[in-house]
């Protein structure tokens, strides 16, 4: 259990590198990848893993990292509009991407518990963003906007990779290498046309985006992977929810983020709503 809450204190760290660097959102999503890709490439070479994947494992691992790219440019640029706290918060929603998915395309029924959860989270949005919307800035707006749509890509991006579940002979350290370079080539790509420079201004915003590569990348998922078979999925659910419960508190203890006693309401509805939303039908009963 241990390991599974250390790992989700350790990507609840994402947003705040974000924020630190001094990098547009594109070039820190880049080098979040690309290290830790190149330290996971170590990992796998180190362990001597050899996998044999076929086209459709490669199709997948590499749909993937374009769904993880898509999720990356999408939520640093609302980490910088709206905070870490909010961003985190709102990006979780993939839970309701991924029950959507379930029933439109999986056959699924969700339990009555999942549709508690979309009724509260939808409560807890108007509270957490929609009682001051008008008076808030056109980026918030776009902030808000653009975090929802990183939570389609973040689902779609575990979609891709559970699809390829024992692909690459039960290990996850190399398919999550592949897909980190499928990642970094899309965004380098991407800085290519924003017409960003690569270069990392100063050793300090060097050293933020190589912890920002090794923490929440390497370690943080690391350790989830490792223990999440260890204890129950509903278990796993609640405790990922230090992730952004962690964003919040890190946006204002390093950030002076000051939340109103509506936000604070809403926030908690939705994290219980996403706690919720993440539980199994037989889990739930």
């Amino acid at each position: 259990m241990w390991q599974l809450i250390l790992g989700a204190v350790m990507i609840s760290f994402s947003a705040v590198f974000v924020k630190l660097v001094h990098v547009p959102p594109t070039v820190s999503g880049f080098y979040r990848v690309f290290f830790g890709g190149v330290i996971l490439l170590g990992v796998v070479l180190w362990r001597r893993e050899h996998p044999r994947l076929g086209t459709a494992s490669w199709i997948k691992l590499l749909l993937a990292g374009l769904f993880f790219a898509l999720d990356l440019f999408f939520w640093h640029r609302s980490i910088l509009y709206v905070g870490p706290g909010v961003a985190t918060l709102l990006a979780n929603f993939q839970v309701f991407v991924m029950a959507a998915v379930g029933v439109l395309f999986l056959k699924e029924r969700l339990s009555l518990f999942q549709w508690l959860a979309i009724v509260m989270a939808m409560f807890g949005l108007v509270l957490l963003v929609g009682a001051d919307w008008s008076h808030l800035s056109p980026l918030y707006h776009w902030g808000v906007i653009l975090a929802l749509i990183s939570a389609v890509a973040y689902a779609g991006y575990l979609l891709a990779l559970r699809s390829t579940r024992g692909a690459t002979g039960g290990s996850s350290y190399s398919a999550i290498t592949i897909t980190s370079f499928a990642s970094a080539v899309l965004l380098a790509a991407s800085l290519l046309v924003e017409g960003q420079s690569f270069v990392i201004p100063t050793w300090a915003d060097g050293g933020w985006l190589l912890l920002y590569g090794l923490v929440p990348q390497v370690l943080g998922w690391v350790l989830i992977s490792h223990s999440m078979h260890k204890v129950d999925a509903s278990q796993v659910g609640l405790v990922l929810l230090l992730q952004p419960a962690c964003a919040f508190i890190w946006d204002w203890l390093f950030f002076g983020r000051h939340f109103s006693g509506p936000e604070l309401v809403g926030a908690v509805i939705t994290l219980v709503a996403i706690y919720l939303g993440s539980l199994r039908p037989r889990q739930a009963a």
